[in-house]
C-alpha cells in the first residue's frame, strides 16, 4: 500500500510488525544501509478491522484518527509532535489531515445542497441584474409562498456580497446565477455546476 492511500495511522506496535515484514521480504544488505533509510512507510494493507469507518460507532465523515490528529493540531501540536505521538511520519500525519479537511469541505457542500433542496424560494438570476434590486426579489418571491422571511433588504445585501462577492461587480451581478432562500432567511448560492 503507498501513502497516498493511505487513511489510518496504525500504532507503532503495527510500523515494527511492518518492518519486520518488510525485512524478511527484501533481499540480506548491510548494516549501514539499512541504519540510513528513512522510516519505513506502511506495507500491509489494512484489515476490516481498521477500515476508515470510526471504531465509536459514531456516523461520521471523519476516521477516529483523523479526529485525533484535528484535535491534536487544534491544540497547538506540529504535525512532528503528533506523528512522533502516534509513532508514525509527519508525512502521515499530514495526508491523514489534508484527508480530514476534504472530508469536512465535502460534508459543507453536502449540507448546503441539502439545504438548497428544501428551501422555499429559490430564483435564478440573470447577468446584470442590479445587486439592489434582488432584495425586492427575494421578498416577492417570499410573498408568493405567504413566508415571512425574518432578514431585511441590508441583511440580504450584505449577506450575497460576503458569500460571493466574486459575483458582483460595483452593483450589478457578474453572471447568470441561482439564489436559495432558506425560511430562516439564510442565503445559499449556486453559480455554477455543483461538485
Amino acid at each position: 500500500m503507498t501513502p497516498n492511500s493511505l487513511e489510518e495511522v496504525p500504532d507503532s506496535r503495527k510500523i515494527q510488525e511492518s518492518k519486520k515484514t518488510k525485512e524478511l521480504r527484501q533481499p540480506h544488505e548491510s548494516h549501514e544501509a539499512s541504519e540510513s533509510q528513512e522510516p519505513l512507510e506502511f506495507q500491509e494493507p489494512f484489515g476490516p478491522q481498521e477500515s476508515q469507518e470510526p471504531q465509536d460507532g459514531l456516523d461520521s465523515l471523519l476516521t477516529d484518527r483523523q479526529l485525533e490528529v484535528l484535535i491534536l493540531r487544534q491544540q497547538g501540536l506540529s504535525q512532528a509532535e503528533v506523528a512522533e505521538r502516534f509513532g508514525t511520519t509527519r508525512s502521515n500525519i499530514s495526508i491523514l489531515e489534508r484527508r480530514a479537511h476534504d472530508n469536512i469541505e465535502r460534508a459543507k457542500r453536502t449540507l448546503q445542497q441539502w439545504m438548497m433542496i428544501r428551501a422555499p424560494i429559490s430564483l435564478k438570476i440573470r447577468e446584470g441584474t442590479d445587486v439592489f434590486d434582488l432584495p425586492k426579489m427575494i421578498f416577492e418571491a417570499a410573498d408568493k409562498k405567504s413566508l415571512q422571511l425574518p432578514t431585511t433588504s441590508l441583511d440580504i445585501i450584505v449577506q450575497l456580497r460576503r458569500k460571493a462577492p466574486q459575483l458582483f461587480r460595483r452593483r450589478a451581478v457578474m453572471k447568470d446565477v441561482e439564489i436559495f432562500i432558506t425560511e430562516e432567511g439564510e442565503i445559499l448560492i449556486q453559480d455554477g455546476p455543483q461538485p
